[in-house]
């Protein structure tokens, strides 16, 4: 069988193995979930039992996204994420904000030209590109300054004539980071300067924690002709599995995006749309709650992380801690599976992100709390005992 050599080049991931494992044995927990542990908000619910009773929700809706949602997206992100200029027409509804920067890659960047990518970033990016032929270039995140991207590495990083966008994610996943306004302005003037795209990832807007704000680099001075901003409904309603996210984008860039729309998925999911347009008209309370959630279980995984001798910088945003174990282990990869196997608890190993991600592991708190504490209690009776295989003297806690 003959297969393609950009499926074969594409990055070997381990985390499919683990998600495996974790879902086929019942004694696993797992602090492994990429999505909300959270049910649909009840008034969704109703919502969804009467649109599929009524006519005409069977069939395809148009590429763009149907136009009452997309007029309430842009009031949306006028009013929360100060995107002034943002118009239905500059909004492309899409399969999941992944889509949207598949379909946005394609259309913004053609094959062998560059863009930069944080390191560690979400696991996703990088295929997107490759399948395209979009040539990927790396900046640093860094621990000691709580994984916020360092503008003078971005611009170090830039090739000129051939990078022709910078992907952000703020809140972030894996580190939690959240982008202040300060580097974001640095980061836009870099953009004008060199003119490029920014593509901001913002599934996580609505979680931030403490005094973070979520500042969308689409609402700052400039910006309007240098943004590609992606949002989604999955986070923030908990409706991952609705496949509904967006994009708001230049209006030549909606066009083209949506032209190539018909020959990817045609249009986003007709029944989430129309859940999604109920979704933007919910009261903060149902939103505000689950960030609450998070933010509560937030405060006991992260201190309790830390007391072991993984160092967790606070995470602004998202729902994930990013922990250093290189005190017990260079290799996240063997951390990681010999934790699932001698204490069952799953967890995704750092380097699954990305080169500067070795070392490291993700948490997730998008789990109850209970599994959470009984996840760090078992975590805790490893890290005093473990010996990775070579190492003939064990890490032990420190006093």
């Amino acid at each position: 069988m003959h297969i393609s050599e950009r499926v074969r080049e594409l990055p070997k991931q381990e985390i499919a193995k683990l998600i495996q494992i974790a879902a086929e044995e019942p004694s696993v927990l797992s602090l492994g979930p990429g999505e909300p542990d959270f049910d649909l908000p009840n008034p969704l619910k109703t919502t969804l039992a009467k649109l599929a009773k009524q006519p005409h929700r069977n069939h395809y809706g148009p590429p763009q996204g149907f136009l009452p949602l997309r007029e309430a997206i842009s009031r949306k992100v006028r009013k929360q994420n100060k995107i002034r200029w943002a118009k239905p027409e500059n909004v492309v509804v899409t399969t999941g904000s992944q889509e949207a920067i598949l379909l946005a890659s394609a259309c913004a960047l053609d094959a062998t030209e560059g863009m930069l990518l944080p390191n560690p970033s979400f696991l996703a990016f990088l295929p997107a590109l490759e399948l395209l032929d979009i040539a990927p270039n790396y900046f640093p995140l860094r621990e000691e300054s709580a994984f916020e991207p360092d503008p003078d590495d971005v611009e170090k990083a830039i090739i000129p004539g051939k990078t022709q966008a910078l992907l952000i994610n703020t809140p972030a996943n894996p580190t939690g980071n959240v982008i202040s306004k300060k580097v974001l302005e640095q980061l836009a003037d870099i953009a004008i300067e060199h003119d490029l795209y920014i593509f901001s990832d913002e599934a996580y807007e609505e979680l931030v924690y403490d005094d973070a704000k979520h500042v969308s680099a689409a609402s700052l001075n400039g910006m309007a002709d240098h943004t590609v901003t992606f949002q989604s409904f999955s986070k923030s309603h908990a409706m991952a599995g609705f496949r509904l996210g967006y994009a708001i984008v230049p209006e030549e860039l909606a066009r083209l995006m949506t032209r190539i729309h018909v020959y990817n998925t045609i249009a986003a999911p007709t029944m989430s749309q129309w859940l999604g347009l109920a979704a933007l008209k919910l009261p903060r309370k149902h939103v505000e709650g689950m960030r609450k959630e998070y933010n509560r279980r937030r405060k006991v995984i992260v201190p309790r992380l830390n007391d072991m001798g993984l160092s967790t910088p606070e995470p602004k945003g998202a729902f994930y801690s990013f922990s250093n174990i290189k005190p017990f282990a260079k290799n996240a990869h063997r951390f990681a599976f010999d934790l699932l196997k001698k204490q069952k608890v799953a967890v995704v190993p750092g380097s699954e992100f990305g080169t500067a991600g070795e070392g490291y592991i993700r948490c997730s708190y998008a789990t109850a709390l209970p599994i959470i504490e009984k996840a760090l209690d078992r975590m805790e009776k490893f890290l005093k005992t473990y010996k990775p295989k070579g190492i003939r003297k064990a890490r032990r806690l420190p006093r």
